[in-house]
């Protein structure tokens, strides 16, 4: 089964959701300016949304790791 282009989109915006938060945090920690912190986080957000779009189209393209599933047998009466 494979994913849709919508699917992995959306897993990229929820996965950069994620992730933005992360660096949020970690960046206001070590500069202590929450405009610097949302400055950084909002521009990586849209950056690495298109980057890990291209990486999993990129992995579902790739037969590594993957194994075949066997066609079910089909029973006409």
């Amino acid at each position: 089964m494979a994913d849709k282009h919508h699917r992995s989109l959306i897993k990229a915006v929820s996965w950069r959701l994620t992730g933005s938060v992360d660096t949020l945090i970690i960046s206001f920690l070590i500069t202590g300016k929450l405009k610097w912190a949302l400055t950084i986080s909002g521009v990586e957000l849209f950056t690495k949304i298109g980057l890990y779009y291209v990486h999993e189209r990129v992995w579902e393209n790739l037969s590594f790791g993957r194994v075949k599933e066997p066609e079910k047998p089909s029973f006409d009466i």
